[in-house]
């Protein structure tokens, strides 16, 4: 019996195989030599090798709920492991943090959700509940749509933060080998925005 999901993708599997197959044995032969690791949301709507253009060996990638890090004082082993694996064994020169403008992650810091029923969720979401404190704190009586990409933007400025406390990304960051990006993908635009230091904002790449 066959995999029904599968089947309806046999064709652009095989153009993919076809096309990509030197590649694919460089790689196995070579091994994976990313330029970045890519963290993002798990929205299905998130897309990065077609916005980037990618191929197979580019990105290295982490995707969970509203692209959280954890804090090194809350480590959790998986997204640890990824950051370790990616820095220390790749030597990755690039972390990229992309958020998403309607993205459900942020929008459930608002929602009241069952704490028996989605503990992990609800657990998870408050890592980012200080990006949605800081703007409330800074943008009282914001329009809605104001205050949601206010979150979105905080929470990618919160994990470019979240970060650097873990010590062997701040090393690496500090001597040069390692640069960190903060990304919103402004999917009502479309486009992308960068987080500039400088300015403490984020510049739209697109339009």
């Amino acid at each position: 019996m066959g995999d029904t999901l599968l089947d309806q993708t046999t064709t652009q599997r095989r153009q993919f195989f076809k096309k990509e197959s030197a590649l694919l044995a460089k790689l196995v032969a070579e091994g994976q030599h990313p330029q970045a690791l890519f963290i993002g949301c798990a929205d299905s709507r998130v897309t990065p090798e077609a916005l980037l253009g990618a191929k197979p060996g580019d990105l290295f990638m982490l995707r969970n709920i509203a692209n959280v890090i954890p804090p090194s004082t809350q480590t959790e082993n998986g997204i640890v492991s990824v950051l370790e694996y990616a820095v220390l064994g790749l030597h990755v020169p690039h972390i990229i943090v992309m958020g998403h403008t309607d993205c459900g992650g942020i929008k459930g810091l608002d929602a009241q959700l069952n704490r028996l029923r989605e503990p992990a969720l609800s657990r998870w979401l408050d890592l980012a509940r200080p990006a949605q404190r800081d703007v409330d704190l800074a943008l009282r009586g914001a329009a809605a749509d104001v205050r949601h990409q206010a979150i979105v933007e905080r929470n990618v400025v919160l994990q470019l933060k979240n970060l650097r406390s873990y010590a062997f990304i701040h090393e690496q960051v500090e001597s040069g080998a390692l640069t960190l990006h903060g990304w919103v993908y402004y999917l009502e635009a479309p486009g992308i925005g960068y987080y500039d230091e400088v300015s403490g904002t984020f510049v739209h790449a697109d339009g």
